[in-house]
């Protein structure tokens, strides 16, 4: 059961995480038949402020003994990256307790500091992943998810992920009816589709050199077209193996992965900003079927092409 969250802020907390933390465990639902919960704010020291990213401050009504007998202790995210050694004790204390523990966004980077990833499964903000590998190489980052359900440990990935890794732990603890109630009243969808993967641009590979530069180009503007690399190598003037190794060393990949991830960019801007069918999106990106989109489109980006216009365009198609 869930009764008891100690929600643990630091100095650089980030207000719209620990935010989230208030709303999904914090208000009063008892009324609508969610079991009560009993939110502790913590901080190193009760009653002391902490400065927060935004210019104000968060004075927490406990101190780090709040994390002890909690069910949840949820970390919110911070910008710090080092930390004091009686907050990693006091959480490696809950931790020993029993406690589950639950990160939002770069609050992971607590959990990391006090080894408490070493050998899990975890995630963060897409924007940090290679930092926390850096920082923590133990820690098996997953950059693709939106949270990470690793048993008594749970990450989220970036800002509004921490809601999606909130709710799921009700539905893990309270059941679907819980959830479902906190939700609704917090305008959200209890279970979001896909994972981060979606919302993180993609990367180009250029030339470093203008050798293939003019055959790049004209094979970006006639994406609808069969590409092959005979006739890419013809067009060139090189031959297929020649062609094929040049185009490795002067974009670091094959010329099948560099269109179809061109053709995958342009699908998703006719997502965006059309609102063509599947069908006309796959015969204008040069994929000929939406079968052979739909199977690259979420091999790239991690979710249907459907479901990736539901969130960046909200038209159906």
């Amino acid at each position: 059961m869930l009764r008891s969250v100690a929600a643990l802020v630091l100095p650089a907390t980030s207000p719209f995480e620990f935010a989230t933390l208030c709303e999904v465990f914090g208000v009063d639902r008892t009324t609508e038949g969610v079991p009560p919960i009993d939110l502790r704010v913590c901080g190193p020291v009760a009653g002391e402020p902490l400065r927060t990213t935004v210019g104000a401050s968060l004075v927490p009504d406990h101190g780090l003994e709040g994390l002890r007998d909690a069910d949840l202790v949820a970390v919110a995210a911070t910008r710090d990256r080092e930390f004091a050694p009686e907050v990693l004790d006091a959480l490696r204390a809950a931790a020993a307790d029993g406690a589950t523990l639950l990160s939002v966004c770069s609050g992971s980077f607590v959990l990391g500091a006090a080894g408490l990833l070493d050998g899990r499964r975890c995630t963060t903000h897409w924007m940090n992943v290679d930092e926390l590998r850096e920082r923590h190489p133990l820690a098996i980052v997953d950059p693709d998810v939106l949270y990470v359900d690793d048993g008594d440990i749970i990450t989220s990935a970036g800002t509004a992920a921490g809601i999606d890794a909130c709710l799921h732990l009700v539905r893990r603890e309270l059941g679907s009816a819980a959830v479902n109630t906190i939700a609704r009243r917090m305008v959200v969808p209890p279970q979001r589709d896909g994972g981060q993967r979606q919302y993180v641009e993609q990367p180009i590979p250029v030339c470093s050199a203008d050798g293939l530069a003019p055959v790049l180009d004209w094979a970006v503007e006639h994406l609808d077209e069969e590409h092959t690399v005979s006739g890419l190598a013809r067009r060139a003037r090189m031959s297929d193996r020649s062609f094929a190794r040049r185009f490795v060393a002067e974009t670091g990949t094959t010329p099948h992965r560099w269109l179809t991830l061109q053709r995958v960019l342009l699908a998703q801007r006719l997502l965006e900003d059309t609102a063509l069918g599947v069908d006309d999106v796959a015969a204008r990106s040069g994929f000929g079927t939406g079968a052979l989109l739909r199977h690259h489109f979420r091999k790239v980006v991690g979710v249907s092409p459907v479901d990736y216009r539901r969130t960046f365009r909200g038209v159906p198609a």
